[in-house]
C-alpha cells in the first residue's frame, strides 16, 4: 500500500515536468516547400530559426494579418528580413506547392507583393490534397521581392502564413 502512495506520489510531481520538458506535438497544417519558404528554409537548417523549425507548419493566426509569422511570437523571426533568407528565383508565372499536413476546410488562398493582392483563389470549402500545386501569375513586378502567401479557412476565423523571398525574372 505504501508504494502504490509512493508511486502516485512520484507521478504526480513527475506529470508536470515532463509536460514543461518534452515538446508537445502541434495540430499539424501546411506550409510552400518549393520554392523554399522561410518556414521551409527553417525546417531544413538553411537558415538558424528557432521553434518554428519543428512546426514550420503550424504559423496559424487571425485571418487578415499581414505579416510572416500570423502574430504567433514564438515565430517572430519569420518578420525578420535580415536573417539570411535564401532568395528564390521565379519566374512571373511561378508553380507554389504546398505541404498539407492537416486539410481543412478552404475559403481563399491569397498571394500578397507589398500589400497587394496579386492572385487569388477561392475553394469553397474544400479541403485540399497534402500535396497542393498553385499555378501564380505574378504579373509585372520585378526583382526582389517578399510574397507573403495567406490559407484562410473556411470554417474558422484563423489562416495561415507563409513568406517567400524571391527574384522574379
Amino acid at each position: 500500500m505504501k508504494r502504490s502512495f509512493i508511486a502516485a506520489v512520484v507521478g504526480l510531481l513527475i506529470a508536470p515536468l515532463l509536460a514543461i520538458v518534452l515538446p508537445g506535438t502541434a495540430s499539424a497544417h501546411g506550409w510552400i516547400t518549393s520554392p523554399s519558404s522561410r518556414q521551409d528554409q527553417c525546417k531544413r537548417g538553411v537558415v538558424q530559426c528557432g521553434s518554428i523549425k519543428y512546426e514550420p507548419q503550424s504559423v496559424e493566426g487571425p485571418k487578415g494579418l499581414r505579416n510572416c509569422h500570423g502574430n504567433v511570437g514564438r515565430f517572430s523571426e519569420l518578420n525578420n528580413d535580415s536573417m539570411g533568407w535564401q532568395v528564390q528565383d521565379v519566374s512571373s508565372s511561378q508553380a507554389f506547392t504546398w505541404r498539407i499536413t492537416a486539410s481543412h476546410a478552404t475559403s481563399t488562398w491569397e498571394y500578397f507583393i507589398g500589400g497587394t493582392r496579386v492572385w487569388s483563389k477561392s475553394d469553397g470549402g474544400a479541403r485540399p490534397p497534402s500535396t497542393l500545386t498553385h499555378n501564380v501569375n505574378l504579373g509585372s513586378y520585378k526583382g526582389r521581392q517578399k510574397l507573403l502567401v495567406v490559407w484562410n479557412i473556411a470554417d474558422t476565423a484563423n489562416a495561415f502564413y507563409v513568406c517567400i523571398d524571391v527574384n522574379i525574372r
